[in-house]
């Protein structure tokens, strides 16, 4: 049974065994269009911890750009260079793992989000949303195979067409050498309406056709960490995978030798960790929710407010000599200016703190 912290000195442990966490972020930070409470104000408490942060998903639509407006949207600070999707990890493992020689493509199966990460590392491809693979025009037809095609790719297409497979499996068995990469091999998309195919069936009829497997840049495999350490400087033993997926979260950790701590806000269940049906695959560490964190949060908050407090005391008592031991004229402030002022002081003190922080932390002032 994995470790469950309770206690704030427990939490706090844990936060400091750690330089970098790599956050999965659907059923850890949010839930569709809705925060999990308190994710913004754990994820501002670890940059005050001057703690790195990585955002590591399995959605291929979206590009990194694209994927920040979510960030934004619901209020989460984040950096473009944060977030890591397996589209931009499949644009990464050519450009900086493989290192593709630049007069040489890859057929894309996939969206524009993964185009646009293709463009970003300066990789040339064909297909993708090219209308032109939208038709087969006839079986009898020849097909010539682009020579400079060096890999095909794979990510969740809403368009996904029997052109765009046969064209994929020409240039993987005619291509010689030809790299069979898919961007994750989900098998659901979970979607407001329900769980949909994902990923993984689209490269599923190539796999079944070519008896191939491909290299995948996603969760749960190691390549994607890969592609992490291409772009970003992290020591694995000092680096906390949190996620709410066994399978894929907490494997993709284990998988690359990270601590990992399981969330239960997401699709597993502590009957799936205990018990006699338990998953073989164990995290390092259980919460309920990445909000258990938040008492770390008000524990900072106590301690500025001590601090202030401390500070407001001293000057009550420098006030007390000066009022009983100066000359008159150096009695112009009262203890009213010195109250106000004291108040700006902690609200100053507080600029660094998020919104929601800074509305507990100026009541408690007050």
């Amino acid at each position: 049974m994995p470790a469950k912290p309770t206690t704030p000195q427990q939490l706090q442990a844990i936060i400091d065994s750690y330089d970098t966490f790599m956050f999965d972020c659907d059923g850890v930070l949010w839930h569709g269009d809705h925060l999990i409470p308190g994710t913004i104000e754990v994820l501002a408490y670890l940059r005050r911890q001057k703690k790195h942060i990585i955002f590591v998903t399995n959605n291929a639509t979206k590009s990194r750009r694209s994927y920040k407006g979510k960030f934004d949207k619901l209020g989460v600070q984040a950096e473009v260079d944060e977030i890591f999707g397996s589209a931009y990890a499949a644009a990464v493992y050519l450009s900086s793992v493989i290192k593709l020689p630049k007069d040489k493509k890859v057929y894309v199966i996939g969206m524009k989000g993964l185009e646009e990460e293709l463009d970003e590392e300066g990789i040339s491809y064909l297909g993708g949303t090219d209308p032109a693979d939208n038709t087969l025009k006839s079986f009898d037809l020849p097909f010539t195979p682009d020579p400079a095609v060096a890999a095909v790719v794979c990510g969740l297409d809403t368009s996904i067409n029997y052109t765009k497979l046969s064209k994929a499996f020409q240039y993987l068995t005619r291509n010689e050498g030809c790299l069979f990469i898919a961007t994750n091999e989900d098998s659901t998309y979970p979607t407001n309406g329900g769980l949909l195919p994902g990923a993984g069936s689209i490269s599923a009829p190539l796999r079944f056709s070519l008896k191939r497997d491909p290299v995948s840049t996603g969760k749960p495999h190691a390549t994607m960490l890969d592609c992490v350490k291409a772009k970003h400087n992290y020591d694995p033993k000092r680096t906390l995978m949190i996620g709410d997926r066994l399978d894929t979260d907490i494997q993709f950790g284990k998988n690359g030798g990270l601590d990992t701590l399981l969330v239960l806000s997401g699709v597993t269940h502590e009957s799936d960790i205990s018990g006699p049906n338990a998953s073989p695959i164990a995290p390092d560490y259980v919460v309920d929710s990445l909000g258990d964190f938040a008492v770390l949060v008000m524990n900072e908050l106590n301690s500025v407010l001590e601090i202030g407090n401390k500070e407001r005391r001293e000057e009550d008592n420098y006030i007390r000599l000066r009022e009983y031991g100066g000359d008159g004229k150096q009695m112009t402030r009262d203890r009213t200016d010195c109250s106000e002022d004291d108040k700006a002081q902690n609200e100053r003190r507080s600029d660094n703190l998020t919104e929601t922080e800074k509305k507990i932390f100026v009541m408690s002032i007050l």
